[in-house]
C-alpha cells in the first residue's frame, strides 16, 4: 500500500485528529490567558510588608561604663521675703501712754502685712509642689527669679543619630501567661504617625474573655521631632480599673513631672515615654545600625518616675508571625535592682523600616506578656 492510498483511505480520520488538536491548543491558550489576567489583576488590599527579609552584619560589641541613676530633683526651698523695718511713728503731742499704743498698733500692722506676704509665698510653693513644678529661685531672698522660657533640656546622656521610620499602623496579637500559669489571648493596635515636625503614637492592648474584650492598657503620646529624635510633650496612660494619669515633658524648665506624683526629674536629652521608645530605637537603627554596637541608654518618663533604660543588642533572630517568619534584631533591657524589676524585650525588623514587630514584658513575678505583629499598614509614603 502506497502512502497516497493510505492517506486517501484514512483522510477523514486524519482531519478529525487535526481538528481535535487545534481545538485543544485553542482551549489551553484561552485558559492560560485567563489565569495570567487573574494573576496580574491589581489587588484592592494594601500591599503587605511582611515578606521583606534583610540580613545585616551585626556591629562589633563595645563595652559601656556602668549605668548611673537619674535622681529626682530635690524640693526647692520656699523663698521668703525679708521684712523691712517700719519707720517709727512719731506723735510729738501725744502722751507717753498714747505713744506706746500707737507704736504697738503700727508694729502689729507691719507684722500682719509680713505674715500675709509669707502666707502668699507658702501657698504659691504648695501649689507648685502639687503640680510637680519646682518653685522658682529667689534672688537675694526677695523677688523670685523668672525661669527662661527657652531653657534647653538637661544634658547627660549620649546623643544618637536618628532617622525615624515612616507612619504606619500595626495589628498585633497579645499572649499573656500569668505567674500561676493562666493563659490569656487578645489583640492590640499600635499607631505611629509623623509629618517630620510633630508626631502622635498610641497603644491599645486588651485580652479576650468569653465573648468580650477588656482593655488592659491605653497609651496616647504626642509631641515634636527635634535634633535628638522623638521629643514627647505629654503621654496619658489608662489601665483597667485605674484612673488616667499623665506625664509631662517640660522643655521650658528642663523637668519631667507627673499627675500621679509630686516628684519631678531632670529632663535628659533624647528622653522618651513608654509609647515612643520602640520607634526611637527603630530610628536609631535606621540612621546607623553600628550605634547598636554599644548599649543604648534612654531616659523614659513613666507614670510616677523617670529612669534610664539600658538596651543591649542580643543578636539576630527569626520570629514567627501569622504571616510568616521575619528577620529581626533582638534588643533587651534587663531588670535593674532599685529602679525597675521587669525585663523588656523589643524585636526590630531591619527589612521593614526597623519597625518594632514584637514586644515582650517579663514581670518580676514571672508573668509574661508578648505582643507580636500580625499586619503592618503604611499610612503615608
Amino acid at each position: 500500500m502506497t502512502i497516497a492510498s493510505f492517506l486517501a483511505r484514512h483522510r477523514r480520520a486524519l482531519v478529525l485528529c487535526g481538528a481535535t488538536l487545534a481545538l485543544h491548543y485553542a482551549a489551553i491558550d484561552w485558559v492560560g490567558g485567563r489565569l495570567s489576567a487573574q494573576t496580574h489583576r491589581p489587588s484592592e488590599l494594601p500591599a503587605s510588608l511582611m515578606t521583606a527579609q534583610l540580613r545585616l552584619a551585626l556591629p562589633k560589641r563595645v563595652e559601656n561604663k556602668p549605668l548611673e541613676d537619674v535622681a529626682p530633683l530635690a524640693p526647692a526651698a520656699v523663698p521668703r521675703k525679708a521684712a523691712s523695718r517700719a519707720a517709727p511713728v512719731v506723735e510729738p503731742v501725744a502722751a507717753p501712754e498714747a505713744m506706746t499704743a500707737a507704736t504697738t498698733a503700727a508694729a502689729s500692722e507691719v507684722a500682719a502685712q509680713v505674715n500675709a506676704a509669707l502666707a502668699n509665698v507658702e501657698q504659691a510653693g504648695a501649689t507648685q509642689a502639687q503640680t510637680g513644678t519646682p518653685p522658682p529661685a529667689a534672688a537675694q531672698g526677695e523677688t523670685p527669679a523668672v525661669v527662661a522660657p527657652d531653657a534647653a533640656p538637661r544634658q547627660g546622656l549620649r546623643r544618637y543619630k536618628v532617622n525615624l521610620p515612616p507612619s504606619a499602623t500595626f495589628d498585633m496579637t497579645v499572649d499573656r501567661v500569668d505567674a500561676d500559669g493562666t493563659k490569656w489571648t487578645g489583640s492590640a493596635a499600635m499607631t505611629w504617625h509623623t509629618d517630620g515636625s510633630r508626631y502622635t503614637a498610641s497603644v491599645e492592648a486588651g485580652v479576650s474573655v468569653l465573648i468580650t474584650r477588656i482593655n488592659l492598657l491605653v497609651l496616647r503620646s504626642e509631641g515634636e521631632i527635634d535634633d535628638y529624635g522623638i521629643a514627647p510633650v505629654k503621654i496619658t496612660e489608662k489601665r483597667a480599673r485605674r484612673a488616667e494619669t499623665a506625664t509631662h515633658f517640660n522643655r521650658a524648665d528642663g523637668t519631667i513631672t507627673f499627675s500621679a506624683s509630686e516628684r519631678s526629674y531632670p529632663l535628659m536629652v533624647g528622653a522618651q515615654d513608654k509609647a515612643t521608645v520602640p520607634f526611637q530605637l527603630g530610628g536609631i537603627g535606621r540612621a546607623d545600625l553600628n550605634q547598636f554596637g554599644s548599649d543604648i541608654d534612654i531616659q523614659v518618663g513613666e507614670e510616677k518616675e523617670a529612669t534610664v533604660f539600658r538596651f543591649q543588642l542580643i543578636g539576630e533572630e527569626e520570629i514567627d508571625t501569622r504571616t510568616g517568619k521575619i528577620v529581626t534584631w533582638h534588643l533587651s533591657r534587663p531588670p535593674k535592682p532599685g529602679s525597675y524589676s521587669s525585663k523588656l524585650d523589643i524585636w526590630l525588623a531591619p527589612g521593614l523600616n526597623w519597625y518594632p514587630v514584637q514586644i515582650r514584658n517579663t514581670e518580676a513575678s514571672g508573668a509574661l506578656t508578648t505582643q507580636t505583629v500580625s499586619n503592618i499598614k503604611m499610612t503615608d509614603k
